[in-house]
């Protein structure tokens, strides 16, 4: 994933699984594309046990600031770690 789209959910009570549903909600409805990937910060990460949320792949990257979540469309289907 080249482009995405930055969002920011700091809501502590909210599982992660909420909030990238949420992301990608807002991400469909702004840019007409449903997203399929996900980079976290490796602490939210921890709290999930890997699968994809609602379709959307979700990968740990320390690259992303904590509450912060970087989602997109993966359309080349590479592995970027």
């Amino acid at each position: 994933m080249d482009i995405g789209m930055l969002w920011f959910d700091p809501d502590k009570k909210t599982d992660l699984v909420v909030k990238v549903e949420r992301a990608a909600r807002y991400y469909q409805q702004k840019y007409a594309q449903t997203p399929n990937l996900c980079y976290v910060h490796p602490d939210l990460f921890n709290e999930h046990d890997g699968r994809p949320a609602h379709g959307v792949e979700l990968r740990k990257s320390q690259a992303i600031l904590p509450n912060h979540f970087w989602i997109g469309v993966n359309d080349n289907g590479a592995k970027h770690e």
